[in-house]
């Protein structure tokens, strides 16, 4: 058995039961949490550079032979997703440990948050879409309870709306699960890739289709489902929000991308042109939300809707380009929304709330926050020299290459409609003096507390920094990513073996 890739599966598990075992001790567990992201940070990096090395690994869990038994792949597509799963996770455990109250923490939230790291870690490596279903589950679970945790009205509301409408999802998803097994005899990915393709275009595989794109899209939060999103992300503590922000959605990015590159390609024509369909109505009405909200999460929050429509944009240009595209996009993007959320975090420290209009002065009294947040603002509106100018200019040049001017122009206006809403929070937040007396008098010094949340919200600005002025590294990830996803017979070979 191949260890890395059991690993980011395993670490996030003992983490979360040694945080179990030590429910007693506030200290014990957070030296756990810490420590078990840091592990998970340090095994997906390994993993990553063993799939660069030696290309797609897998391995049969109890070694039952494929498609019979359970199958943890690793390609270079999923290895890098765990790789960015570790830096939000190792990233989210510094910062809770000055965000998060004791009250939670006695109640489970280092344990939680593990486990979440756990539900998604196993949906990247997982090759079987029966068991992409259970880490579903799993992530839908500890989502549920860290969203809940505290017991605020506006969490409950929220976490309410959040269970409803991903229980529905499963459903979709668990139903289409049972057709597909129905229609092909297996739910083995590599195994589906070959049968599928063996079966004629349209009729009844292109509605099973379809009922994974409206299972995974609402997970995804794409048009005209994404409603459930801007109404909970937005109620949990910041560092609840911001791993929410950048990971969850991202899974159902992910699982779109995998199920329609190696299993749904029989009717690209129609399967795929609705997904550039959808893209470009994701884009637009996640970028108005946001232009129309006062708030500073809520307009974060759409915020992740608009720029879903870029990731699966490439998905529907369907080109090697477009794919490599929409990769980058999601490595930066899962970087940068989830340092805005730290940010606004910090925010609320200082001004005791989220809304813009009792923000203020954040620039005068703390210039190295206004700042770190520029750097993310700026980069997830597509300025140069930041990773987001990269991660549009790949995907717009995709575009225009196969003449897909409708869904190029929708991109452009829909990043200047995103600089827009930043330099909205700027002007509200940072630039306008403080509201009340704060205006004249001198700001007290940054707590404790607020110092050690800028130390992740630093690491990550700089890796937006370093990698707007090395892109070299991600897009060559992305190309190669892009290059297996499009000719998955590496991957197919890989897991079921060569064939007799």
């Amino acid at each position: 058995m191949k260890p890395l890739l059991v690993l980011p599966i395993i670490l996030p598990l003992a983490a979360a039961a040694g945080c179990l075992l030590a429910w007693r001790s506030r200290v014990a567990q957070r030296v756990i949490g810490v420590a078990g992201a840091a592990a998970l940070l340090v095994a997906a990096v390994l993993l990553l550079q063993s799939v660069w090395r030696d290309g797609v690994q897998a391995v049969q869990i109890g070694r039952w032979p494929a498609p019979f038994g359970i199958t943890l792949v690793a390609d270079t597509f999923s290895a890098l997703m765990v790789l960015l799963a570790g830096i939000v996770g190792f990233a989210t455990s510094l910062y809770s440990l000055a965000s998060i109250d004791a009250r939670r923490e006695q109640y489970g939230y280092h344990a939680l948050m593990n486990v979440l790291l756990m539900g998604v870690c196993g949906a990247f490596l997982t090759g079987d879409v029966f068991n992409l279903y259970v880490w579903f589950e799993v992530m839908l679970i500890a989502s549920f309870v860290l969203m809940a945790l505290g017991g605020e009205r506006a969490q409950m509301e929220g976490a309410i709306k959040y269970v409803t409408l991903n229980l529905m999802s499963s459903a979709i998803l668990l139903a289409a699960v049972g057709v597909l097994y129905g229609l092909t005899g297996t739910l083995n990915m590599a195994d589906l890739s070959v049968r599928v393709a063996a079966r004629p275009a349209g009729g009844v595989m292109t509605a099973v289709s379809m009922m994974f794109l409206v299972a995974f899209g609402i997970k995804a939060a794409v048009f005209p489902l994404f409603f459930w999103l801007p109404a909970s992300y937005h109620t949990p503590p910041a560092p609840v929000s911001a791993v929410f922000a950048g990971l969850l959605t991202k899974v159902g990015v992910y699982a779109l991308i995998r199920m329609f590159t190696l299993v749904f390609t029989h009717d690209v024509a129609f399967t795929h042109g609705l997904i550039t369909l959808v893209a470009a109505f994701t884009m637009l009405s996640g970028v108005l939300g946001a232009a129309a909200q006062s708030e500073f999460r809520r307009i974060l929050s759409f915020h992740i809707i608009s720029q879903i429509g870029y990731m699966i944009m490439g998905l529907g240009l369907f080109t090697a380009a477009a794919v490599a595209g929409s990769v980058f996009y999601i490595a930066h993007h899962i970087i940068v929304k989830t340092n805005l959320f730290f940010v606004s975090g910090v925010a609320r420290r200082l001004r005791g709330g989220y809304r813009l209009d009792g923000l203020g002065g954040l620039y005068r009294d703390h210039p190295w926050l206004a700042l770190m947040f520029l750097v993310p603002a700026l980069s997830l509106a597509g300025i140069p020299p930041l990773s987001g100018f990269f991660a549009k200019f790949a995907l717009v040049r995709a575009g225009l290459a196969i003449e897909g001017y409708g869904i190029v122009g929708v991109a452009l206006v829909v990043g200047l409609l995103t600089l827009y809403s930043m330099t909205k929070i700027w002007s509200e937040a940072f630039w306008k003096p403080a509201p009340g007396n704060a205006a004249e008098s001198p700001a007290p010094p940054m707590s404790a507390d607020a110092r050690l949340m800028l130390v992740p919200i630093a690491l990550l600005a700089l890796l937006t920094v370093a990698i707007g002025l090395a892109p070299g590294v991600l897009l060559e990830l992305s190309v190669r990513a892009a290059e297996e996803l499009m000719n998955p017979a590496g991957y197919v070979t890989c897991v079921m073996g060569e064939p007799s």
